[in-house]
């Protein structure tokens, strides 16, 4: 049977407190834990592997374990789990109860789409990598590079070019999409984690306003795509070749766009900064680029050989705990251990406990791309979602794009640290740094 812990605050004999109990359950748990990811950190240490808590009035199951994960992870694989939790937050309907094969074909269509326009829209994707290059190329080498700040502009172009096609070659429509971005991303990172955001009209309506501009936007860009032909294929096109509804279109366009872009910016801010940081990591990777690439274009083919590259990037996404948090709805009551799930309960996976657990991970804190030479730390990120055939499709698009970015920096520059910066993380849906990361750059000889 579930055990349930209550752990909100408040007497339960008093009746304003007990309603207070009952209409938020554990958010203020939560609010005084700074953010969800540290809540389940305490929670699973004090209780295990499998804990239950209330958001608001809703139970919700966590799961903190590896080898428990994988007893809920193989009736749940059709769905992607952070498009669940994003979802949710974005109040659009759920699969739940819905026809398994059309959620399977749409599921496939949206991977197709990450693909196809993958494979398109490589040149651009390496044109934008120079175009950062130059600009760091430009500065003094003593001047501190705003890290957070240029991977953000750098994600940004590369995922609405990707995704929506040319219309976004004009900065004036970047800026614009990044306004909404970052005004619909700041309260479903912190607004609805902490439940906050129900409780302040102004930036109720300011996020409202946000996301009603924003689908605006992809709906123009959609019916730009609709029925025409271009010389780049992109995300867009191939929802318009499925059979979806306009409003199917418009969800995983945006489901795609706000998490392309936030999960892209962080893996490349955290890859650089890691990177900065551990010279011997930097030298190595160097060596790799410089072995498989020379002086030639990158290419599809010679990605698939920048091993290494690889490692560095699965090992950020472990250490920074990229994505702390992923959920599943459970259509079906179900077990897990000892333990029963009911029907229609929002399961979280605790992936930031997982990706640090000792249980799993030799010396869990240190940033070390070499265990990923080991098959078995493969096949547990495999699990968390991060690689194979559990990996999300826009962790997918990120890893390209922070391969081909990588692969242009260091062949050019040396990454510095900036002596005596302590890096704080802030833990929402994607893992950011608190404070701007600063970097250094001096050209290699």
């Amino acid at each position: 049977m579930l055990i349930t812990f209550r752990l909100g605050t408040g007497c339960s004999s008093c009746p304003g407190n007990l309603f207070v109990l009952l209409r938020d359950g554990n958010l203020p748990d939560i609010v005084a834990s700074r953010s969800l990811h540290e809540f389940l950190v305490n929670l699973h240490e004090k209780y295990g592997p499998v804990v239950s808590f209330w958001f608001g009035r809703r139970l919700v199951v966590s799961i903190g374990s590896i080898d428990l994960l994988k007893q809920h992870i193989n009736p749940n694989r059709i769905s992607n789990p952070f498009e669940a939790i994003l979802k949710s937050f974005l109040r659009y309907q759920p699969s739940l109860n819905g026809d398994t094969g059309e959620s399977h074909l749409r599921r496939k269509l949206y991977e197709n789409g990450v693909t196809k326009s993958l494979q398109s829209n490589l040149a651009l994707i390496q044109k934008l990598s120079e175009e950062l290059l130059a600009k760091w190329l430009s500065l003094p080498e003593a001047q501190h590079v705003p890290l957070c700040q240029h991977m953000l502009g750098f994600a940004m172009k590369s995922v609405t070019q990707t995704a929506m096609g040319s219309s976004f070659e004009d900065d004036r429509e970047v800026i614009r999409f990044r306004r909404h971005h970052d005004a619909i991303w700041s309260e479903i990172g912190k607004g609805f984690l902490d439940g906050s955001l129900d409780k302040n009209t102004t930036r109720k309506k300011l996020y409202e306003d946000a996301l009603k501009e924003m689908e605006s936007t992809l709906r123009k860009a959609i019916k730009e795509r609709q029925g025409r032909s271009f010389n780049r294929h992109v995300f867009i096109d191939t929802l318009l070749q499925g059979s979806l509804s306009d409003q199917q279109i418009l969800e995983d366009t945006m489901i795609f766009s706000l998490a392309g872009c936030t999960i892209t910016a962080n893996l490349c801010t955290w890859a650089v900064y890691f990177l900065a940081t551990s010279e011997d990591v930097q030298q190595n990777l160097y060596k790799e680029v410089d072995h498989v690439l020379g002086k030639g274009p990158i290419t599809h083919e010679k990605i698939e050989q920048l091993r290494y590259c690889r490692q560095v990037l699965c090992e950020t996404v472990r250490t920074a705990k990229l994505t702390p948090i992923a959920a599943q709805l459970q259509e079906l009551e179900g077990r897990v251990d000892q333990h029963t799930i009911p029907k229609e309960t929002l399961v979280l996976y605790a992936l930031g406990v997982m990706l640090q657990d000792s249980s799993s991970w030799l010396s869990p804190y240190k940033f070390d791309p070499e265990r990923f030479n080991e098959e078995s730390a493969m096949k547990n990120l495999s699990l968390l979602g991060f690689s194979g055939s559990q990996e999300c499709p826009e962790l997918r698009f990120a890893y390209m794009v922070a391969t081909v970015l990588l692969s242009v920096l260091v062949r050019k520059l040396y990454l510095h640290p900036v002596k005596g910066q302590v890096m704080e993380t802030k833990y929402e849906l994607v893992t950011t740094p608190k404070e701007e990361a600063w970097i250094t750059v001096s050209k290699r000889s």
